[in-house]
């Protein structure tokens, strides 16, 4: 009988604020149409920090430099199925690049206003969304040095 290894998804989420709003994503999940930071997970041989950049232009087509770690998120499914370990970076972002084609699955970038992602809480793809612009809000930041890759 061969035991189940146990291994949490590793993912990373951008958090862009400009004047008070913050960029989120539309995108088609198994529960409908869900919102979320521009999000995804950690690949082979990736840094956290070029994983962040680089979900972040898939799903938004804004370059985005992270500057500081906001914060580690662990989150358990309701159904048990899957744990995310979650590292959230805010940073600074470009002009989105006119033409550029979202990720599958994402319908659209919009700006929201912590009301706003507030108000739309049942379509959070999870709690880690407001938790995120929660802790932003209040000034959680760590230097990005926190966080170090070896290759």
């Amino acid at each position: 009988m061969s035991e189940r290894i146990w291994k949490p998804n590793v993912t990373v989420a951008a958090l862009i604020e400009d004047k008070g709003r913050f960029l989120l994503v539309e995108e088609h999940t198994s529960a409908g149409l869900m919102l979320n930071q521009p999000a995804g997970h950690l690949e082979e041989g990736e840094s956290l920090v070029d994983a962040c950049a680089r979900e972040a232009m898939e799903e938004t087509a804004h370059p985005f430099v992270p500057r500081e770690l906001v914060a580690i998120y662990q989150w358990r499914r309701p159904d048990g199925e899957v744990t995310y370990l979650r590292f959230a970076f805010s940073g600074d972002a470009g002009e989105q690049i006119a033409g550029r084609a979202l990720d599958d699955g994402i319908v659209r970038a919009i700006w929201m206003t912590p009301a706003e992602i507030e108000a739309s809480r049942d379509r959070h793809r999870s709690p880690l969304v407001m938790a995120c612009v929660r802790d932003w809000l209040s000034g959680v930041r760590l230097p990005l040095a926190t966080v170090r890759h070896f290759s």
